[in-house]
């Protein structure tokens, strides 16, 4: 009997797991799927995003619908467009070999009459917005006055935004004798007054701590200037070659203005907020779910609707007014088992956030230090080097090396590999050798880090070093930490900030284990392959000194082009978007090492 079979579904539901991937219950769905299954009783859930809360209710509800029945029997009410297509999308794989199921999404943003249409042709299951469905009962274009299930998902988002009186309209159309079943990242009390108002003796489950962040979540703060915010979210950008990440501002001004400048120096960014049309969020979105955008600048009520899996990093641009958001933007990254990294960057007055937020995730953050030009510079020159090693010779090429060979005749090897490099560094290097150290006053680097050599390991404070193995060898900073601590049989907290990269990675540890480290890496190998370790020429890698809260570190990034669609259309090389390279106002270009 497999785990899925264990909870009770289905063969059909089971079949649809089987098509899907599913392996095991994530566990949401291990707590929810029996009780509302083999109970019928309200039911709140505390999960965090990107833990399965979707399947958890949706599993349930397809087996206890009944199919050969047109009347709308489950309603679902999501907080936005997005999340109500994708609630919907899943849903129908998961009931593809239950004949007859409809599953219908009503949204702003859309034909009000073809969506009547489709409830009409018969919708058992309804997924709706709060608006829209309002609307909807409003002109008597759908009943949901036989409903037997009633969901409410990411309930504290719908009530942030503003939409308790629409909830207790729409829920005043529906049967009392319905069960109502409410998902929710955390539990403020606007949350708990509706479960008790339209709630009767709820059974209560919670996955990890009530508000607490996700553990494959690594939350890290940079101290900047009010002035030189910008300027240090494209630092992180080039620090982290292959980033794939959502930047969160307040407002939708604030998010199509960093949007614009980013696809303007060259990054492949997109916008996504409240005043794009439907099909501007869809053509934003796909593009992201894509790959194609990898820095999507989001309002919080906007990114409601992103569920990517493989998101790396969460930057909060500026923290949000509420707590709780912040949770929900951490949530975007650290989904479904692999493990994530929430930046945020404050200015001074605004470190005091930091604690209290610490206070109510129940985590700690890392204090870091913006890489400064040189340190981005190595990076970026590591990962120049080992997408060469890794390129697909096109062997087409071979005709052309004859001519090739006379062009390059008497240019020795070191010379000719200096000037490769040179065609994409040295643009790179003039753009970040004569720029200014971003950090405040208030986080200056760790004295005595690393040197460069063997000889030069300074006696105290920490050290910053290199090893040869990262995300393509299956590392992210969790299990790199895991392998390193184990390897050198030393404490958890003994290494920290581990910043994996795509075929590299960096991490730290304390002056002291220095050449206990640089010995053990010495001639070592792992399956046969030589692990190299060496002291960084640039340490770098922020806080985390004696006296710093010591954790690991980020995981890879980078752009390659820009691809948006916003407000104004598309920015960049024709219809498709697209912007190679880094672009810098007044004819500075830079190339980025792609």
């Amino acid at each position: 009997m497999t785990k899925f079979e264990a909870l009770g579904l289905d063969k059909p539901l089971l079949d649809a797991i089987s098509d899907l991937g599913f392996e095991s219950p994530s566990e949401v769905q291990e707590k929810s799927i029996p009780i509302l299954l083999d109970q019928e009783t309200d039911l709140v859930a505390l999960a965090q995003t990107g833990t399965g809360k979707t399947a958890a209710f949706g599993f349930p509800m397809i087996q206890k619908i009944q199919s050969e029945s047109r009347t709308t029997q489950g309603l679902i009410l999501s907080p936005t467009r997005e999340l109500c297509l994708q609630i919907t999308n899943e849903l129908k794989l998961y009931s593809k070999y239950v004949k007859g199921l409809n599953v219908v999404a009503i949204y702003g943003g859309a034909s009000i009459t073809e969506q009547a249409r489709q409830i009409k042709r018969g919708a058992q299951i309804v997924v709706a917005t709060p608006g829209r469905m309002k609307d909807m009962i409003g002109r008597n274009m759908v009943d949901i006055s036989k409903i037997d299930y009633c969901v409410l998902d990411e309930a504290d988002e719908m009530l942030n935004m503003g939409f308790y009186e629409d909830i207790k309209d729409i829920l005043s159309n529906t049967p009392q004798e319905k069960f109502t079943w409410l998902f929710s990242a955390t539990m403020p009390k606007e949350v708990a007054t509706i479960a008790k108002k339209f709630m009767h003796k709820p059974v209560e489950i919670t996955v990890g701590t009530v508000n607490a962040g996700a553990s494959t979540v690594q939350h890290e703060y940079y101290v900047v200037g009010g002035r030189d915010r910008y300027a240090a979210l494209k630092r992180l950008a080039d620090a982290n070659p292959g980033i794939f990440s959502v930047v969160f501002c307040r407002t939708k001004r604030d998010t199509q203005r960093v949007a614009e400048k980013l696809i303007e120096d060259g990054y492949n960014a997109g916008a996504l907020h409240g005043d794009l049309s439907q099909n501007q969020r869809d053509l934003v979105m796909n593009s992201f779910r894509k790959k194609q955008v990898q820095m999507l600048v989001a309002t919080d009520v906007a990114a409601r609707g992103i569920d990517v899996d493989d998101v790396t990093h969460v930057i909060n641009y500026q923290l949000p007014d509420e707590i709780e958001t912040y949770t929900h933007r951490s949530g975007r990254t650290g989904r479904a088992g692999k493990s994530g990294i929430s930046m945020v960057i404050v200015t001074r007055s605004e470190t005091r956030k930091i604690k209290a937020i610490e206070n109510k995730i129940k985590q700690e953050f890392i204090k870091k230090n913006i890489p400064d030009g040189m340190e981005i510079c190595e990076i970026q020159l590591y990962h120049l080097a080992n997408k060469i090693k890794d390129t697909k010779v096109n062997q087409e090429i071979d005709s052309y090396l004859p001519a090739i060979n006379d062009v390059l005749d008497g240019i020795d090897r070191e010379e000719l590999i200096k000037k490769i490099f040179s065609v994409e560094f040295t643009q790179f290097y003039n753009y970040y050798s004569k720029t200014k150290d971003l950090n405040s006053s208030e986080g200056g680097k760790d004295k005595g880090e690393g040197k460069g050599s063997k000889e030069d390991i300074p006696s105290e404070g920490s050290v910053r070093y290199f090893i040869n193995v990262g995300e393509r060898d299956g590392y992210d900073w969790m299990s790199l930490k895991d392998f390193l601590r184990d390897t050198l049989n030393v404490e958890k907290e003994d290494i920290f900030n581990v910043d994996t990269k795509d075929s590299f990675s960096f991490f730290n540890s304390d002056a002291h284990l220095a050449e206990f480290i640089l010995q053990t890496f010495t001639e070592f190998k792992l399956e046969g392959r030589f692990i190299n370790v060496e002291i960084s020429t640039k340490p770098g890698g922020g806080g985390g000194g004696k006296g710093g809260k010591k954790r690991s570190g980020r995981k890879g990034g980078g752009r390659r082009g820009g691809n948006s669609s916003y407000k104004g259309g598309n920015k960049g090389g024709g219809r498709g978007g697209n912007k190679g390279g880094y672009g810098k106002k007044g004819g500075k270009k830079r190339s980025g090492f792609y």
